[in-house]
């Protein structure tokens, strides 16, 4: 028996004004981050040489080029304005700050997930090759672009995409659905001399991002949203002091995801099982059928 009063409720926190978002939002969120990321690009590509001359050579010490990886997110920060103002942005920026996370899954994003790049480098034969840094302390300032550039992206690709697709889908197609689009907006970058995917192979690279988008939505959903676990996550993929073993660590992913989908297969496939809420302790109160029609 319930010792709570006939007459009182939880205190429940009310949403901040503006608009819910929606099945448009995301479609508004994948053309307008393709649109800005993409012109971008082809205009950095157009004029290589002007830009370089000014900026640098193409890399994360461009910031033209950073601004193209910074799409997502900026794209992301400006649909939470649109709908909900600049009062929004405290709620939704407070998810950086969830880290409540099992240990389980801590120790799958700390060790795991360099285990993974590890194997990969094993079977590629690079694992003797030795560490990239020399001193080994010369690897801290290559943690910064790391941590401060490619996981800008998961403010659009999680911060929005996801939460708002897991209203309408289960968290399993809500993850093929935002790995598909992740993986075909990377696609310019195989055509950049000067960028790490120049150098990869598409196929493998593809796949290895839709089965890194299953895994990190588990994460994402037993973190309860956290912004902060998406962007290590990320970051972890960036990690400057990983083996290089492309493409065999991109297939040693899609293996992860088979077994984290096995493992987690009644929360991934039952749909209203994921994390759904844009801004953290203000949730919006859209209901399914709503969310349906877009």
């Amino acid at each position: 028996m319930s010792t709570r009063s006939a007459t009182t409720r939880p205190a429940t926190p009310a949403p901040v004004a503006g608009r819910p978002m929606s099945l448009r939002t995301v479609r508004a969120f994948f053309l307008a981050t393709f649109a800005f990321s993409w012109t971008l690009g082809v205009l950095m590509v157009v004029f290589m040489d002007q830009v370089e001359a000014v900026f640098g050579p193409m890399g994360y010490t461009n910031p033209v080029f950073i601004l193209v990886v910074w799409g997502p997110g900026l794209v992301g920060l400006w649909l939470v304005v649109r709908h909900h103002g600049l009062r929004g942005l405290r709620p939704f920026l407070a998810r950086l700050a969830q880290w409540r996370m099992s240990r389980a899954w801590w120790l799958v994003l700390l060790v795991g997930m360099p285990a993974v790049f590890y194997a990969g480098a094993a079977v590629k034969g690079t694992l003797d090759d030795g560490f990239p840094f020399s001193p080994w302390y010369a690897v801290v300032p290559a943690l910064l672009p790391a941590l401060m550039i490619g996981p800008v992206e998961e403010l659009g690709w999680r911060g929005v995409a996801l939460p708002v697709l897991q209203r309408r889908f289960a968290p399993l197609w809500a993850a093929l659905i935002v790995g598909v689009v992740a993986a075909v907006w990377h696609t310019p970058a195989f055509l950049m001399s000067g960028t790490k995917q120049s150098a990869w192979s598409f196929g493998p690279f593809f796949l290895g991002v839709v089965a890194i988008s299953v895994i990190l939505t588990a994460m994402f959903n037993a973190a309860r949203g956290s912004l902060l676990v998406a962007v290590l996550f990320h970051a972890q993929m960036n990690g400057p002091a990983w083996p290089d073993a492309q493409p065999w660590d991109m297939y040693a992913f899609v293996a992860v995801a088979v077994l984290v989908l096995l493992v987690n297969r009644r929360s991934m496939l039952t749909r209203g099982s994921g994390a759904t809420d844009v801004l953290l302790g203000a949730p919006e109160h859209e209901p399914v059928r709503a969310e349906a029609a877009g």
